[in-house]
């Protein structure tokens, strides 16, 4: 069985911090999630991962105010949600706002 890493104590500010960034996300999730249904089948599946995203950033800052993971894990995971949301597989809002 693998040892369990000890973390230090959080400050609470730091742990209210990061379950209000995380509801945040949420937020923004709940309101874009209705959207979805009226996009067009490539688009919804572009967004509905975008989306699937935010939900798992929004999950490591949870884990984060558990003290289930360390500052620089969620670091780690910001970064590669903002890599996969600036992935070639986005389409340039100009693109989007032409209709094409």
């Amino acid at each position: 069985m693998r040892n369990a890493k000890i973390l230090p104590r959080m400050p609470r500010w730091r742990r209210a911090h990061a379950l209000r960034a995380a509801q945040v996300l949420d937020e923004v999730v709940d309101s874009q999630a209705g959207s979805l249904p009226r996009l067009p089948e490539d688009l919804r599946r572009r967004h509905a991962d975008h989306l699937a995203e935010l939900v798992l950033l929004a999950q490591a800052y949870r884990h984060y105010a558990a003290g289930w993971i360390t500052r620089q894990e969620l670091e780690h995971c910001g970064r590669v949600a903002v890599q996969r949301l600036e992935g070639d597989c986005c389409v340039p809002l100009v693109q989007l706002a032409d209709g094409e």
